[in-house]
């Protein structure tokens, strides 16, 4: 079983690779003492947002795509409500029940692998869904890659969902599991981010480029040049994507500044809309004309004039960056990818001096 428009598709780099499968599910044998027949694996690609960045939580339109490496989770189901798991990166072994009463993690520094599986029985349960029966399973991603910017936690947490509902005959549709990922994150683990991850995850296709508006929570696709489209061979693209990795690793629910840039971005669209008359509206950005944010800008205190300049000039490079990649002009792309990651430090304000650097 594979994340629904996950992975690299039916490409030359095809992933999971079948050499991955069997070392997964031979693990799984190990702890379970079950048949290798009885093995299934939930597939979870990591992702790329080459335009997009940040602006999620706001309702904007963010871009993705899936890529040939990702979270492998080999399990089969328990014989009662006992979950069992062991990780390829993490040391210990993770047992409870799925009919525990999962709680909410109330300190940031309590979060660690363990988290994401009783995060996924957590959104499982309040959304009204009955547990029945655990999973024995053996979770593995990419050494070095897991905490590193790739998506590495949301594939985690849809790779424990789809065995769950796996298990107990649930059959939840894609865009049902993007809310429930989100609600790992923003409820169980109290991270305050938007559908970009498990959307990329959950609706990506091979060869295209995923645009979500995260606001209506609805997707759409480019292929890389329509016009060459019809000309290029079945499974071949016209690029490869080059993840530069900086080495630098954390966890973004441990960082009290991610949930404090999401809220200085709320106050940026409450100011912007009581400035319009629009005091009743919700406050997030995407509910504030651009016409209404050129015209009350100057109300913003400096930080929140950032983070609103970073969403609205943000959400023009989308626009040109959707037009670009179908016109097939990667110059002009990785121009507005560059322009990104600059508002991204500067007008965001994250980002490592390391890799700084690369943009100013």
């Amino acid at each position: 079983m594979v994340a629904p428009g996950g992975g690299a598709g039916g490409g030359p780099s095809r992933w999971p690779a079948a050499e991955e499968l069997d070392i997964v599910r031979k693990k799984v044998v190990d702890i379970s003492g079950r048949d290798e027949q009885e093995v299934r694996v939930a597939a979870c690609p990591y992702r790329i947002c080459p335009l997009g960045a940040h602006i999620d939580h706001q309702g904007g339109v963010v871009t993705a795509m899936t890529i040939n490496y990702g979270v492998l989770l080999g399990f089969v189901p328990s014989n009662g409500s006992e979950v069992l798991l062991q990780s390829g990166q993490f040391e210990g072994v993770i047992r409870f029940r799925v009919d525990d009463l999962q709680k909410p993690i109330d300190k940031p520094e309590n979060i660690n692998w363990e988290s994401y599986a009783r995060g996924a029985v957590y959104a499982l349960q309040n959304s009204g869904y009955d547990l029945r029966k655990g999973i024995i399973g053996y979770i593995s991603g990419v050494k070095g890659l897991d905490s590193s910017g790739l998506s590495s936690s949301a594939a985690v947490g849809i790779a424990y969902l789809l065995a769950l509902e796996h298990v107990n005959d649930l059959v939840i549709s894609p865009v049902d599991n993007i809310q429930l990922d989100k609600y790992i994150e923003n409820k169980y683990l109290g991270l305050k981010n938007g559908i970009l991850d498990p959307s990329a995850i959950l609706l990506s296709r091979y060869g295209y480029l995923t645009f979500m508006d995260c606001k209506t929570a609805s997707p759409s696709y480019v292929c890389f040049s329509e016009l060459s489209k019809s000309q290029q061979p079945q499974g071949q693209l016209p690029f490869k994507i080059l993840l530069a990795f900086s080495g630098l690793q954390h966890n973004l629910p441990k960082k009290s500044g991610y949930n404090m840039r999401v809220f200085e971005c709320k106050e940026a669209a409450r100011a912007l809309l009581h400035a319009s008359g629009c005091e009743d509206t919700p406050n997030i950005l995407c509910n504030v004309d651009p016409v209404v944010y050129e015209a009350q800008k100057c109300v913003l205190e400096e930080n929140l004039s950032r983070r609103a300049e970073h969403y609205f000039s943000e959400m023009k490079r989308v626009t040109k960056g959707r037009d670009a990649w179908g016109r097939g002009n990667l110059q002009e792309l990785g121009q507005l990818i560059s322009a990104s990651g600059r508002s991204s430090i500067l007008n965001y304000e994250c980002g490592k001096q390391y890799v700084m650097q690369w943009f100013i």
